[in-house]
């Protein structure tokens, strides 16, 4: 596809700021994912905007913002059971990349809280 505005969408929010817009598909959608800035979807568009950049998904609508030059920040949505599967995906690999990741070892000795409140 040449330009998103090809697809069959629909604007939920016009001319708006990236808070604006952040804020409102926090609050209209029925999960929530942050992304960051360069984020491809639809394999051939960029999101773009303020991080954290919040892409929701409601039902089968992905609701994003879409910056389109001299006009602004909009809200929009389009049916992508696909691409809501590929942020659900991406979201279950960093929780399972963040578990992997070693907690430092802290060497304690034990503690008797009985001890502690003896005055």
């Amino acid at each position: 596809m040449s330009c998103i505005e090809q697809m069959k969408y629909t604007l939920l929010l016009e001319r708006t700021s990236f808070k604006e817009a952040r804020q409102f598909i926090e609050k209209h959608s029925d999960e929530v994912y942050y992304i960051d800035p360069g984020y491809k979807i639809f394999k051939d568009y960029y999101i773009i905007g303020v991080p954290p950049i919040a892409i929701g998904a409601k039902g089968k609508d992905l609701v994003f913002t879409y910056v389109k030059s001299c006009h602004g920040a909009f809200v929009m949505t389009i049916e992508s059971d696909e691409e809501i599967e590929r942020l659900r995906k991406r979201e279950a690999e960093k929780i399972k990349s963040s578990l992997k990741k070693e907690l430092p070892k802290v060497e304690s000795e034990p503690v008797n809280f009985q001890d502690m409140w003896k005055k």
